[in-house]
């Protein structure tokens, strides 16, 4: 596979940074995870309008417009000849010194890698997932905002091993506050009485997916509400679910060890795939 590094194409096996590029040392650079289906990028706009946020918020001027970044992810596809991938720009802070002052890092590193990609969780989504919730807290909005797609994940990696251990296929984050957060790398949903309850985006980060969902929820008439989620909420849903690129939407079976409603997929979900899907099937960017 080739890879875009700052302005150039080059064999995955060849591609590398300074060991001194604060994105290395520090985790000091911002990314986005897109998707590609059928020659054609996902909602690519709002994916590279989410990364300038991304770099605006934490002081990081990319160097490049957004046209010149969209331009690089489409030619990083057609370098690759990929019709369906996942495709990953990177913004780092750039070289700079041993000390995390960015001060010190005259030019941010622009990278953007892509491969082929299969479905996170498997036949997983014909049966639904079992999800545990994890002692490690989301970060505060007031600290690392969720909101900011960082390239320093390792609060969401420390939930993952938790849930590894507890033998979920995915972790659920609560806030400090005890309210129901997200995933690992995934916004949350609940079904109750026909209504979909999902948390505001002030506590996790604003999915591109999660955008999607709430325009096919609209158009298939299912009432959403935006509100704060507990635990008791989760426990007594009829149904749950989670999205996100790389996860898409899966039906969450069991959390805590707390069948949800039937155990089995429910309507919604199924309803809500249908409609996620002929989305991501057929509309996008073409390259």
């Amino acid at each position: 596979m080739l890879v875009y590094i700052n302005g150039k194409f080059v064999p995955e096996e060849e591609a590398s940074v300074s060991i001194f590029d604060h994105g290395f040392l520090y985790g000091d650079g911002v990314f986005e995870g897109i998707r590609a289906y059928n020659g054609r990028v996902f909602r690519l706009q709002e994916h590279v309008d989410r990364l300038f946020d991304s770099a605006k918020a934490i002081d990081l001027n990319p160097g490049i417009t957004k046209d010149e970044m969209t331009e690089i992810i489409k030619e990083t596809l057609r370098k690759n000849d990929l019709k369906a991938a996942y495709i990953r720009p990177i913004i780092t802070r750039g070289r700079g010194s041993m000390g995390m002052d960015p001060k010190s890092c005259p030019k941010p590193t622009i990278i953007c890698s892509a491969a082929p990609v299969a479905a996170m969780y498997g036949d997983l989504y014909e049966t639904g997932i079992a999800a545990v919730t994890v002692c490690v807290r989301r970060n505060a909005a007031d600290s690392l905002p969720p909101n900011v797609k960082s390239l320093n994940y390792l609060n969401n990696i420390l939930g993952k091993i938790e849930a590894n251990y507890k033998g979920g296929d995915e972790a659920i984050f609560l806030d400090h506050t005890g309210k129901v957060a997200e995933g690992s790398g995934d916004n949350i949903y609940l079904i109750k009485n026909g209504v979909m309850y999902t948390p505001h985006t002030l506590n996790n980060l604003k999915g591109i997916s999660r955008m999607v969902i709430l325009e096919v929820a609209a158009k298939l008439g299912i009432k959403v509400e935006i509100t704060d989620v507990g635990l008791y909420d989760l426990y007594t849903a009829d149904e749950v679910m989670c999205s996100g690129t790389m996860a898409e939407l899966c039906p969450v079976v069991k959390v805590d060890g707390r069948v949800i409603g039937t155990g089995k997929p429910g309507e919604v979900y199924k309803q809500l795939l249908k409609g996620f899907q002929e989305e991501t099937q057929t509309t996008g960017t073409e390259y």
